[in-house]
């Protein structure tokens, strides 16, 4: 039995959650349609835009069953370029992409832009001009202890999350981060006891006593240090340059919408927003014109329910495997992916130049995915095998290879 490459535009996957969107592609050649398929529907946004930092940002990707497990070998690729001809053409993008995220919030419907001193000043005059200066909620400070140290100024610890919401109407839940009290502030306060047993520490202003309890949480305030950066050996790291914290997005998401509201990010990346989006409940909507960040948000939503919308590669790797008709079932095994000559420097045997499988039915220009397997720490090999339900369509592979770029390939004479 053989595969033979297919066209395909659309993979979709069952899975947990209330479902999302990956769209590959520049959010402003796909404005036209963002606007007509979402327009007042997105309950949060949240852009964290290149910074006009002058650098090209890559993605380190582990290569075969030996570079996951001891993260080495590496493939450095591409990610996406903050190299600019001047500054305006950076603020005209981001202005680009304010003005579609005004366009896609609901009216109580909030926006977050993650951004730093560079581009602070006038990016938050260009957002006074798109939502309005009364919309302006908070300038968040994000500190944090990483990094080097300069001798040449004051070290560069912090960036800002520009808040603002759509209208008046705005949802806003500040109970739903609430954090553990310490005792960092507490030693001008009087501890005491309270008849049932409470711990509480007061304060007497003015002859009142105020009472903060030890077992109630407290709020955060607009300068957070509570969120560390992504250390070297973080789990969470997915090898994408610029990776932002979980728990910085868990706290956006938590206080700005509602399980089943929908959370957009148009520069999707390393694929946090969309990730913690789909734990936390919430439905997703990720843009990014980067195949190594589709590639990445790819793998760490599988086991979500979502759909991928980005066309699949044209002229394919040699692929070999083992099919098995089963009692109801297809079973494959890859075997073989062949990378074309001389698009990479590394001599990949067997599987190794493959880093997510995926078995399903391929019908019209649509690949439904029933099984999947990608590489990760915790499974470093593509051993394993996949199986699918026998059903209508075309039994076909996805195969997202090493460099990022998917093909998939439809079972020769079955349909």
């Amino acid at each position: 039995m053989r595969f033979s490459p297919a066209e395909c535009a659309t993979e979709t996957f069952t899975g947990n959650g209330p479902g999302g969107t990956l769209i590959l592609g520049d959010f402003r050649e796909k404005a036209d349609e963002l606007t007509r398929r979402f327009a007042g529907t997105v309950q949060t946004v949240y852009l964290d835009p290149p910074f006009n930092t002058g650098k090209e940002f890559v993605f380190k990707q582990r290569v075969s069953t030996e570079g996951w497990q001891k993260g080495r070998p590496v493939l450095t690729l591409p990610a996406y370029s903050d190299v600019w001809d001047n500054e305006r053409q950076l603020l005209d993008m981001l202005r680009q992409a304010a003005e579609l995220s005004h366009t896609l919030l609901r009216e109580d419907g909030s926006f977050f832009l993650h951004i730093d001193s560079r581009l602070h000043a006038r990016a938050r005059l260009m957002c006074d001009e798109i939502f309005g200066e009364k919309a302006f909620v908070n300038e968040i400070i994000w500190a944090y202890k990483s990094g080097g140290r300069s001798q040449a100024h004051f070290s560069r610890k912090h960036d800002i999350i520009l808040f603002y919401r759509k209208t008046p109407r705005a949802y806003f839940n500040i109970a739903a981060v609430g954090v553990p009290r310490t005792n960092a502030r507490n030693n001008h306060m009087r501890r005491g006891v309270d008849e049932s047993g409470r711990v509480y520490r007061s304060i007497v202003t003015q002859g009142k006593e105020y009472r903060y309890y030890d077992d109630e949480e407290v709020f955060p305030g607009d300068v957070w240090e509570d969120v560390s950066h992504l250390q070297q050996k973080d789990p969470q790291r997915t090898g994408y340059d610029t990776q932002k914290p979980a728990r910085l997005l868990e706290r956006i998401i938590a206080c700005s919408s509602r399980p089943g509201d929908l959370v957009c990010d148009l520069f999707g990346g390393s694929g946090t927003t969309a990730a913690v989006a789909a734990q936390m409940g919430r439905r997703f909507l990720a843009v990014d014109a980067s195949v190594s960040a589709i590639s990445v948000m790819r793998k760490r939503m599988l086991g979500c329910a979502f759909r991928l919308e980005a066309p699949s590669g044209r002229g394919a790797p040699e692929l070999d495997g083992c099919l098995r008709r089963g009692l109801g079932f297809m079973e494959f095994w890859l075997d073989r992916f062949r990378l074309e000559e001389g698009l990479c420097e590394m001599d990949l045997k067997g599987n190794d130049a493959a880093d997510q499988v995926s078995l399903g039915y391929l019908r019209g220009r649509v690949f439904y995915s029933y099984d999947n397997a990608a590489r990760t720490k915790a499974a470093p090999a593509l051993t394993d095998s996949l199986r699918a339900p026998m059903l209508e369509g075309t039994l076909a592979m996805s195969v997202t290879d090493v460099l990022g770029r998917r093909f998939v390939y439809a079972l020769e004479g079955e349909q």
